[in-house]
């Protein structure tokens, strides 16, 4: 199992508008590929010195080929969705893999 973590530092005048944007609207399209099984939304609880609010979100994958799959025909039509946001925000992506899950 994999999980594919997005972590995002959100520009606060924006804030309120993306979070309902990420659960309304993105993450119920990211779990709509068919790639991900689940997803957690997650606040990280640190004051940012460059301000905003940071979150994390991590699709959880059965394999590394279903990422493959979504990184060559999903990913560039979702992240061109995040447009109305564009300069309100910055984001790294990671991918993990589950070793143990107790």
């Amino acid at each position: 199992m994999y999980i594919y973590n997005v972590t995002i530092n959100i520009q606060e005048d924006v804030h309120d508008k993306w979070v309902d944007w990420m659960k309304t609207e993105h993450i119920p399209e990211m779990l709509n590929t068919g790639k991900f099984t689940k997803a957690l939304m997650t606040k990280v609880m640190v004051n940012e010195e460059m301000g905003g609010i940071t979150y994390s979100v991590q699709y959880t994958t059965e394999s590394k080929e279903k990422l493959q799959k979504y990184y060559e025909e999903d990913a560039p039509e979702m992240r061109a969705k995040s447009a109305p946001f564009e300069g309100k925000f910055v984001a790294f992506r990671t991918e993990l893999e589950v070793i143990s899950e107790q």
